[in-house]
């Protein structure tokens, strides 16, 4: 059973890392708990849904027992969240339009916003987001 809530996300990637930030500073129910695909939890998830975790080209959030990947997890994610609902409204740009523009992104990635060397490590106000064996429900 996939874990409710969870968010992979690419750990040495400075775009993931803030968007951690920014949904952990908003997500006041802490519904979202993020792992990075490269640890030892993130992999065995990531190989589930079908990531690779040597080569991930997606992040993933778990939500009603489904992995939504690109646009639709970030959409998905971003509409549970207090004050941004209107952002539903994105899912009625058709799938391929929206996963192009996500494509690009994740593409360049590392260019456009740098590469970490190492997993950053959440300040004590945002621990609460980290998912972890001990924390399962």
């Amino acid at each position: 059973m996939l874990p409710e809530g969870l968010v992979l996300i690419d750990g040495a990637c400075v775009l993931c890392s803030a968007s951690f930030q920014f949904v952990a500073q908003r997500d006041q129910e802490k519904r979202f708990k993020f792992a990075t695909i490269q640890g030892k939890l993130g992999q065995g998830i990531a190989r589930t849904i079908g990531i690779d975790p040597n080569e991930p080209d997606s992040f993933a959030v778990i939500l009603d027992g489904h992995a939504l990947f690109k646009s639709e997890g970030a959409i998905s994610i971003l509409r549970r969240l207090p004050g941004w609902g209107w952002a539903a409204i994105l899912l009625f740009l058709p799938r391929p339009l929206r996963d192009w523009a996500y494509n690009r992104v994740a593409r360049n990635r590392y260019r456009l916003f740098g590469r970490l060397d190492s997993c950053m490590l959440p300040s004590a106000e945002f621990k609460a987001h980290v998912y972890s064996e001990t924390l399962r429900p």
